[in-house]
């Protein structure tokens, strides 16, 4: 027998024969009823996982990780309320059954086993994944959660403070609800975990608002590594700003009694507060692991000995809630009853085709209020003098900031968070007087961690608001990418769009700084955001433009509730002349408020049909500056600004280069992952132009005199032109 049927078997044997582990007697308010409901969670939770395994070798279910030996944590969520908001370790199946039976009208059992099934019925993912979650339950669904889901538990729990005092539209958490997070051990050493427990507690050294209760289920290992005896109580018992709760997870009493001390806490105090929860991992880590190919065997069969059914069957006999009989009744009830609902649900269909899969990549559109615009009194009180500035032109950082402003007065769900972005306006002025325009709830100077940052995002996303985080440099985004693609990327896709993270990212970024920062402040690499699923990838070469698509990438988080990059070219920002000094040819008017940019439109400049230039961001610029010599060489040219990098705009690309001799595709990322890749191989795809490329080279970026060595210029645009298109240079 494998481990799994070796447990059963125990449990069987052991409450028949009365053969109990010893502890502690039971103490504390857990009354005789939920004693009882607590433990039939567990016992469901229990019977799932054998089921989920079976299934799993008879080729009817598919990768799990099971939940048995933290079947305690039933216990803390009956000391929760449903709607505290739950982003939850991947072992706490007995806390959402748990939940399940304090909002009516759930069919528990049957969801969470066609999500072991992957069947396209199941209620969360869709067949998506096996994960735990349920929009009913105020659960949203994870997947491995190896800590990444923390960050967004710190901002979802700010974002309660924060909806008290301006409430978003479509806010879904009650002012005294808390948020409740929850991982393992092992999990908790994760960089990212330690930058959310920071986070947490610096923002509550401050007096914040972060009613947040933090749950770690300490079974002393992650896979087969060790957690020490004694690490997670060292690192926690004192941290600033959190409050350490502890509770023996095998003991139900105990489990609930301190876990509604601590939500007690959190929920009145609106402090975090840290929940160390003993807990046993049976059977081995996940699918066919076995632990004991890695660990004693005599210290497996302890653990087994320990099962936590066992000891709530002893605690509720010495409580006289329910009687051994009793208790194995229940039990194996349950099994029968798992067998039945688990036989059915490997029966029901599952996803089959592509379009099957990525139906839920794009959330589903969302009604909003509509709104006018903000008012000509409110323009006026905000903007100030910089309302005659407006008929005049302006370099790209200021017509950004001016966009900025009158989004935030339309939107009050608008929020900014950042490094710097408050007080300084930003490192390069970008947010400047926004701070003073706004309340400082709206310009929030975040501690300097990139994880944090987007953590508070997306939680804040979940609660109704819409962020807009700023990453200070596109390097500094590779500190916390994850957050991205794990978390706000996946969350529809994994809900079937029943959770999303509306958001606008704004990133400073690509390359052409003179003598700052090296490869670290100038990063001409986006693959890493083209890469992912569902993102919007926006890159605006001008000020106007820029103004315009900010409008239009704010529309498609608050509406279409998609996750949006805006980013921004550094070299551009400050960008006044064109072709020689004091020409003011790269300056423009800010655009209506009620002009934008849709997604996928294109900019095309001139009629040209000898040549045309594929371009965008810092190459739309060097590439109007080779003009004059191109066309010179008589080659009537038009230059095509993609604005819109993912995904690609292949109908108007495709628009916009018809007719054309030769395409020329000038693309300042990099020769390879570079954007060009993807050009090239639509317009091979499309079009009968002779084709060629100019891209930066598989760099980095150097500092001083060279800073623009690596990339396109305006001569290398001139002379791939030329010798495109057959002109002597």
């Amino acid at each position: 027998m494998d481990r799994a049927a070796i447990v059963h078997k125990n449990f069987i044997t052991r409450v028949a024969a009365a053969d109990l582990p010893e502890g502690n007697a039971p103490s504390g308010p857990l009354a005789a009823p939920e004693a009882v409901s607590i433990f039939r969670s567990g016992c469901l939770s229990r019977a799932m996982d054998l089921k989920s395994r079976a299934m799993q070798k008879a080729g009817q279910g598919f990768y799990t990780i099971g939940s048995s030996g933290h079947e305690g944590l039933a216990a803390v969520a009956a000391a929760l309320r449903p709607t505290d908001m739950a982003f939850l370790h991947y072992r706490d199946a007995a806390f959402q059954i748990q939940r399940g039976e304090q909002v009516p009208g759930q069919t528990i059992a049957r969801d969470m086993m066609l999500s072991f099934a992957c069947s396209s019925e199941d209620p969360i993912s869709g067949g998506r994944h096996k994960v735990l979650g349920s929009k009913a339950l105020n659960i949203p669904p994870q997947t491995s959660t190896i800590a990444s889901h923390l960050p967004k538990a710190v901002g979802a729990a700010y974002s309660i403070g924060a909806a008290k005092r301006h409430r978003p539209e479509h806010a879904v958490l009650p002012d005294d609800a808390i948020v409740y997070c929850s991982f393992g051990d092992a999990s908790a050493n994760h960089s990212t975990a330690q930058g959310a427990f920071n986070t947490a507690g610096w923002t509550a050294f401050q007096s914040v608002p972060m009613p947040l209760l933090f749950c770690c289920e300490d079974n002393g290992i992650g896979i087969s590594t060790k957690t020490p005896r004694g690490w997670i109580t060292a690192n926690f018992q004192n941290r600033p700003g959190i409050k350490y709760f502890a509770c023996d997870g095998l003991d139900i009493y105990d489990t609930y009694a301190t876990a509604q001390e601590a939500a007690r806490y959190v929920r009145e105090r609106k402090k975090p507060a840290f929940l160390h929860v003993r807990t046993v991992r049976l059977y081995g880590h996940a699918g066919a692991d076995v632990a004991t190919s890695y660990l004693p065997k005599a210290e497996v069969e302890q653990d087994e000995a320990n099962d936590p059914l066992l000891h709530s069957v002893r605690l509720m006999q010495q409580a006289g809630a329910l009687q051994p009989a009793e208790a194995l009744k229940i039990y194996q009830d349950t099994m029968d009853r798992v067998e039945r609902i688990g036989d059915e649900a490997a029966t029901r269909p599952h996803l089959e085709t592509a379009s099957d899969v990525m139906a839920s990549l794009i959330p589903p559109k969302r009604t909003c209020a509509p709104s006018n615009g903000p008012s000509a009194t409110a323009r006026q009180a905000a903007f100030g003098s910089d309302l005659r500035a407006m008929e005049e032109p302006q370099i790209m950082s200021r017509l950004i900031n001016w966009a900025l402003t009158d989004l935030m007065l339309e939107h009050g769900e608008i929020v900014m968070m950042g490094e710097d972005v408050g007080l300084k306006g930003g490192v390069y002025g970008v947010t400047q007087k926004l701070r003073q325009r706004f309340v400082p709830d709206r310009m929030i100077d975040t501690l300097l961690d990139e994880q944090s940052i987007l953590g508070l995002a997306i939680g804040m996303a979940q609660n109704g608001y819409t962020p807009m985080p700023e990453i200070q440099f596109l390097a500094y985004l590779h500190n916390a990418e994850d957050q991205i693609r794990g978390e706000a990327a996946t969350l529809s896709f994994f809900s079937e769009g029943q959770y999303t993270n509306p958001m606008v990212m704004r990133i400073a970024g690509l390359g052409y700084q003179k003598g700052f920062g090296g490869h670290f402040h100038n990063d001409n690499s986006v693959a890493v955001l083209r890469d992912i699923p569902g993102v919007i990838l926006a890159c605006p070469s001008n000020g106007a433009d820029a103004a315009m698509m900010l409008r239009e990438s704010v529309r498609l988080a608050r509406e279409e509730q998609r996750v949006v990059a805006f980013l921004e070219p550094i070299a551009l920002y400050p960008m006044r002349d064109l072709h020689a000094s004091k020409d003011g040819g790269w300056m423009q008017r800010y655009p209506d408020p009620s002009q934008t940019i849709a997604l996928g439109e294109v900019g095309v400049h001139g009629a040209g049909k000898e040549l045309a230039i594929v371009t965008f961001g810092n190459g739309t610029y060097l590439s109007q500056q080779a003009l004059p010599a191109i066309e010179a060489a008589g080659i009537k040219t038009r230059i095509i600004d993609m604005r819109w990098l993912s995904p690609l705009p292949k109908d108007a690309l495709t628009k916009a280069v018809a007719g054309c001799d030769n395409i020329l595709v000038v693309d300042e990322t990099r020769h390879s992952g570079g954007v060009a890749e993807a050009l090239m191989a639509h317009f091979h795809e499309v079009s009968e132009a002779k084709l060629t490329r100019l891209t930066a080279e598989d760099s980095f970026i150097a500092t001083g005199p060279a800073y623009a060595a690596t990339m396109p210029s305006k001569d290398s645009i001139t002379a791939a032109a030329l010798n495109l298109v057959g002109k002597p240079s």
